[in-house]
């Protein structure tokens, strides 16, 4: 018996639909393996080497915490890196919260490399450090608005070149913005222009001459703007923001 001509039309518009769904998904399968801007080997290497910092790699993060372990335990922060870059390219830029102030950092690795892909809580981060008890929350770029999205359940919020999409202006939570003046892909703008979903008390931080991939070690990036500060006065102007706002939000 023939297929009445209504149903053979569906299936084929049913079978069509799903090979799109699927080559939609090999595609983004294949664009987040491509083009991932790797850590700079020296920054890296530095803090490998570092004999005030233990390293922990796993499939899920990258850890560091304080060589020399604590009776009490220390404030910890889950950082969620940028689109497309690798973990450790922050790894030199916050390893400073371990050493200068007894934070264990966690830096996620994301699923496909983006962390807005990423719906693990944030108990898949912290549960491998349970004496930790007080944890704030960070990222960069599209990672700082994966970090906006979980930071109700944390005690703070740390943005890298970021902002929220999604309002956390009745909250009452800590939150430091840190941008760069030089920034050409979380422009100026656009920070000031998504500041109204943040809480009134929220520090708002440019750091001149920063360009927005000089928020990590991972080189020059695509449509950014031209650094105008070194390495290691972004390392010192970073560190100086984040040791104030720790102090008074842990």
């Amino acid at each position: 018996m023939d297929i009445p001509r209504p149903r053979r039309v569906l299936r084929v518009l049913l079978a069509t639909a799903l090979v799109l769904i699927l080559l939609a998904v090999i595609g983004i399968i294949a664009w987040s393996r491509i083009g991932v801007m790797a850590a700079e080997a020296e920054p890296w290497q530095e803090v490998l080497e570092d004999p005030r910092i233990t390293v922990t790699e796993s499939d899920t993060a990258l850890i560091l915490q304080p060589a020399e372990s604590s009776e009490t335990a220390e404030a910890g922060l889950v950082f969620y890196p940028g689109a497309k870059v690798a973990p450790e390219a922050y790894a030199a830029r916050l390893s400073g919260l371990a050493t200068g102030h007894g934070m264990t950092v966690v830096i996620v690795r994301p699923v496909l490399n983006l962390a807005l892909l990423d719906r693990r809580g944030l108990d898949t981060f912290t549960g491998s450090v349970p004496e930790v008890e007080t944890w704030l929350v960070g990222g960069h770029s599209l990672g700082g608005v994966r970090a906006c999205q979980v930071a109700p359940e944390t005690d703070g919020l740390i943005l890298f070149a970021a902002y929220c999409a999604n309002d956390l202006s009745a909250q009452d939570l800590p939150v430091l913005s840190l941008s760069g003046s030089e920034d050409e892909l979380s422009t100026p703008q656009d920070i000031a222009e998504h500041r109204d979903n943040l809480p009134e008390a929220a520090v708002m931080q440019q750091v001149d001459g920063a360009s927005h991939a000089r928020f990590g070690n991972y080189g020059e990036q695509r449509g950014d703007g031209t650094a105008e500060i070194s390495d290691e006065e972004m390392d010192r102007e970073l560190m100086t923001a984040l040791a104030e706002f720790v102090a008074h939000s842990t």
